[in-house]
């Protein structure tokens, strides 16, 4: 799996910068994104469900976490990066 050095002082890891952004950008964005994202995932998971059951869903987000950790990570970065720029481009 691919691992970035928190430590880094000169970069950190795209999820760090983040939680450096989420906690010091302007509140009602923060949560307006944060609101936009967990409609989102809601929206996906219903979507889901349609085609499986709740357990099998479980079964499945499950099984791609421990399957796909590299893929996951990448995403998780490719999601946190999009985000910041959101925010700070709002928050001028």
């Amino acid at each position: 799996m691919l691992y970035e050095d928190d430590d880094d002082f000169l970069m950190g890891t795209p999820q760090s910068k983040f939680f450096d952004i989420l906690f010091h950008a302007n509140r009602d964005i923060v949560k307006d994104k944060l609101l936009q994202c967990i409609d989102r995932y809601n929206a996906m998971e219903l979507l889901l469900e349609k085609t499986v059951s709740e357990e099998a869903l479980d079964g499945l987000v499950q099984s791609t976490i421990l399957e796909n950790p590299d893929l996951l990570l990448q995403r998780n970065n490719d999601l946190f990066i999009a985000m910041m720029g959101e925010i700070l481009s709002q928050n001028e």
